[in-house]
């Protein structure tokens, strides 16, 4: 196994530094003196992301200086026992390094069972910055938390951001106001909306996008949940993860999915069905939102609303929603709050806020999200939620996001804006 470690280490060293590698929002520092974790879904582009700091390193430290093992790569066999065999390799090849300050990069590091004793240990043994990567919210939990015991600085990253997807195929996000300019970016974000945000999908053929993207489902559903978790009736698994994906940006109630299941004689107890919503979670496929509640138990146990990874993965394993947008609205609209790392959740009482932003313990800002509010009724309805969210957390602004609506409502000296999406998610 050292000799392999040998091979990879050499072979890395030969490919550095990287061509054609985009420049991602997300900042991360290359000498914090922390444990680095960048967590986040399969193919969303954690790797390249890599590669870009290594990029960066390589303008003032030398290339035998950086270490890189990715933990997919099939020759790997590895228990964690084995995992010093890493810095013995490193030091064999490189003995005049002992004492130098070195970067080592751990891509998808969750796949070896018990890697936190040995990160730890190499944190607290030698000179060097560690940066790792997972597939797995576990690894931002309590689990990394407590084996790690403080060392450790998380950040998330998702598929691209609507200006990174933008800025991907060459697109001047700033041209807001030329007419060309403004119908491009209207254009590209209809696109987005359908297609996501993967970077894989950019450079795609339209008839391949979709197989694509179900073939990210999968990998997701039978590596990422089946095999990690042993789980044995796959069938009521994809059934049940289905029919989440189907109620995304609505109410989800396990109870009601759990009494749909013995109505169809389908044997299966409410804690594994709890358990498949945990293992879904977990690796990035799906995310909850609480209700807000000042009462966290009451939080906890009320409804939470369901929201996927990305709308292209959406409308890839769901054809309904390629005709609701309002939906895919939705749900792009979370993916970017929690891309501004907001803490997010939603209000209901006799009216509902689709998103309210908490900031030091008091809610800051509220948005809505609707399609259209060319309707009289829907107009109204949106904006007597808002202007009551408003009323309540004693706001004096709201948002209202549409797909390309634009316009400013003064309410009891409170203003409301109605936003077109691709101008809100630009920042304009």
């Amino acid at each position: 196994m050292k000799e392999l470690f040998k091979t990879i280490i050499k072979d890395f060293h030969a490919q550095i530094p990287f061509r054609e590698v985009r420049k991602r929002e997300l900042q991360i520092p290359l000498r914090s003196q922390k444990i680095i974790s960048l967590t986040g879904p399969r193919r969303c582009g954690k790797t390249f992301y890599f590669y870009s700091l290594i990029n960066r390193l390589m303008e003032d430290v030398p290339v035998d200086r950086i270490i890189y093992i990715n933990f997919e790569d099939e020759r790997m066999d590895i228990h964690s026992r084995e995992l010093h065999l890493i810095l013995d390799a490193y030091y064999e090849l490189y003995p005049g390094n002992y004492n130098q300050e070195i970067f080592v990069f751990f891509d998808e590091i969750q796949n070896i069972d018990g890697w936190e004793a040995f990160v730890r240990r190499l944190n607290d043994t030698f000179h060097c910055h560690i940066f790792i990567t997972g597939s797995s919210a576990k690894m931002l939990g309590k689990e990394i938390a407590t084996s790690l015991r403080g060392r450790s600085v998380n950040y998330q990253m998702f598929p691209l951001s609507f200006e990174e997807y933008c800025q991907f195929q060459g697109i001047d996000s700033g041209d807001v106001y030329s007419t060309p300019g403004k119908a491009r970016l209207r254009s590209q974000f209809q696109a987005y909306l359908k297609n996501g945000g993967y970077p894989e999908v950019l450079i795609l053929p339209e008839e391949l996008v979709n197989k694509t993207l179900q073939s990210y489902f999968d990998v997701m559903l039978f590596r990422d949940i089946v095999e990690r978790y042993n789980v044995s009736n796959t069938v009521v698994l994809k059934q049940f993860i289905k029919k989440l994906v189907n109620t995304i940006s609505s109410e989800f109630s396990i109870h009601k999915f759990y009494n749909e299941l013995k109505s169809q004689g389908i044997s299966i107890s409410k804690n594994t069905v709890y358990e498949y919503l945990e293992y879904a979670t977990d690796c990035f496929l799906l995310f909850l939102l609480l209700p807000y509640d000042p009462s966290l138990v009451r939080q906890q146990t009320r409804s939470k609303k369901i929201y996927a990874v990305d709308t292209g993965l959406i409308n890839a394993i769901t054809y309904r929603f390629s005709q609701d947008r309002g939906k895919l609205l939705e749900n792009a609209v979370f993916l970017e709050l929690s891309r501004r790392e907001m803490p997010l959740f939603y209000h209901k009482n006799q009216f509902e806020c689709d998103f309210i932003v908490q900031q030091e313990e008091a809610i800051k800002e509220a948005y809505q999200v609707s399609l259209t509010v060319s309707q009289t009724e829907t107009r109204q309805r949106e904006i007597r939620a808002l202007q009551k969210t408003m009323d309540k957390f004693n706001l004096s602004e709201g948002c209202i996001i549409t797909l390309d609506e634009e316009e400013d409502i003064e309410l009891n000296n409170k203003r409301i804006a109605i936003k077109p999406a691709w101008k809100w998610f630009l920042r304009i």
